[in-house]
């Protein structure tokens, strides 16, 4: 299981999806640009010393990623999905897929991912935080496919 951020904004979200993969045993991957300085120290501050038990790739750009991804289906998260991700079925080598905090992914990158799901929510939010989206995201995806650690 993969967890791939699409030009992500925000050095704190990163941060802890960094963490939430480490202990969870997800690699990481950053699709540039992103929004802030990568050694910024507002990750490290978030990942802490996890940062060192993570498998973090970063790809320059969403083609770049797409090349890496062979066969492996890629599962985004969206408000835009009516898909609830807890009836969707995952497979142990999914790419979870999120987009930019302020506008999610452009239609050329929703296009070509094999599915599109969408946490429930109550009518009058709008969205979860990022990392909270990936932190509820990748248990419900690795508790379907026995993947859990420990």
């Amino acid at each position: 299981m993969r967890i791939a951020l699409f030009e992500p904004e925000i050095a704190g979200n990163v941060g802890a999806i960094l963490r939430l993969g480490a202990c969870l045993g997800a690699a990481v991957d950053l699709i540039e640009p992103m929004g802030f300085v990568w050694n910024d120290r507002r990750v490290r501050r978030a990942a802490m010393d996890y940062i060192d038990h993570v498998s973090v790739t970063r790809h320059p750009g969403f083609d770049a990623f797409k090349a890496t991804t062979g066969s492996r289906r890629l599962v985004l998260f969206t408000t835009k999905s009516t898909q609830s991700a807890y009836d969707f079925r995952y497979e142990a080598d999914d790419i979870l897929l999120f987009g930019k905090e302020s506008a999610g992914v452009p239609t050329s990158v929703a296009d070509v991912c094999h599915a599109r799901v969408r946490i429930p929510l109550r009518p009058e939010v709008r969205s979860l935080n990022l990392a909270t989206s990936a932190s509820l995201a990748l248990g419900e995806a690795l508790r379907q496919t026995r993947t859990l650690p420990g």
